[in-house]
């Protein structure tokens, strides 16, 4: 590189302008023309720096890992946010993203926001069943300041992001983890019983760690990733164990006899909505394929 060209971290896209964290600064920059590909939030890139706070984007450079929904790169970990009430949690859409986290080797972390509050029951069996399948799980508040901390420690030295659906409070706990500034927020609707949108688009901020956190716009519905249907029992991390133990080396824990899984579900190791939400997904994952011949 030349002594005008930095490497830097693109934390926000906006009004046509891609601002690159060079370690000292961040500057304002615009992409050169030969750039063909999208650079979004989270890029590593090579700029020139033109002076006043400017630059130009000369280079992307490879990318460790890749998110579409919300679009951003080289994450580390994913905070999935939902509240323990208002609004409840949805335990399918916990389970997508659960899948996805894992689908683009995300280390996962299940936080239940809003903990101040009592919790719906289906917050109760979150607290009760995913800690003892494997997952991390943070019980926060952005009133009373729970689990702050803890989260602000688990970023550290890495890129992460929250993901959830609107309204569960992600934007309140950014405030809560930087109370110098200040994120907009909204009230659940009466109506609906859901939040609006307060994100528009994903931006990093960074910790004294630093750790960088990105707050990302709340979204409700999302596809699974594409894959064969023997693969989706291994994003399911209580089902990996078992699977030496069924009857047949490509069991897809469904229809088949002597399946380990199928017998924990009897016995109550591994919850039933846990259960029924794979089949669902299974279905989903075979039906896709036969769309894709």
């Amino acid at each position: 590189m030349s002594e005008t060209q930095r490497e830097g971290l693109v934390v926000r896209r906006y009004g046509g302008f891609y601002y690159v964290f060079t370690g000292e600064a961040v500057l304002a920059c615009k992409l050169r023309g030969k750039i063909r590909d999208q650079v979004v939030t989270g890029d590593r890139v090579v700029i020139t720096v033109l002076g006043t706070g400017t630059g130009v984007v000369e280079k992307v450079l490879p990318r460790r890992t890749e998110l579409v929904r919300p679009r951003i790169a080289n994450v580390d970990k994913v905070f999935i946010v939902f509240s323990c009430n208002c609004p409840e949690p949805s335990l399918v859409l916990l389970d997508r993203l659960l899948v996805l986290a894992s689908c683009h080797g995300l280390y996962p972390y299940i936080v239940l926001n809003k903990c101040d509050l009592d919790p719906a029951p289906r917050a109760v069996d979150i607290i009760d069943y995913y800690p003892r399948a494997g997952y991390k799980l943070i019980l926060t508040s952005a009133v009373n300041g729970e689990g702050i901390d803890e989260v602000v420690k688990e970023v550290e030295g890495s890129i992460s992001v929250l993901a959830g659906p609107s309204g569960v409070g992600k934007s309140s706990l950014l405030n809560a983890v930087f109370p110098d500034r200040y994120l907009p927020t909204q009230e659940i609707s009466e109506k609906t019983g859901r939040g609006r949108h307060t994100t528009r688009h994903v931006e990093l901020f960074s910790l004294e760690n630093g750790g960088w956190i990105a707050d990302t716009p709340g979204f409700s519905v999302m596809d699974l990733p594409r894959m064969k249907r023997e693969d989706l029992a291994r994003h399911f991390i209580e089902f990996e164990p078992l699977a030496a133990y069924c009857r047949f080396a490509d069991c897809l824990h469904y229809q088949e006899e002597n399946c380990a899984v199928k017998e924990s579900v009897s016995r109550g190791e591994i919850a039933q909505f846990r259960y029924q939400n794979y089949c669902s997904f299974l279905g989903e994952v075979i039906e896709a394929e036969r769309c894709y011949r």
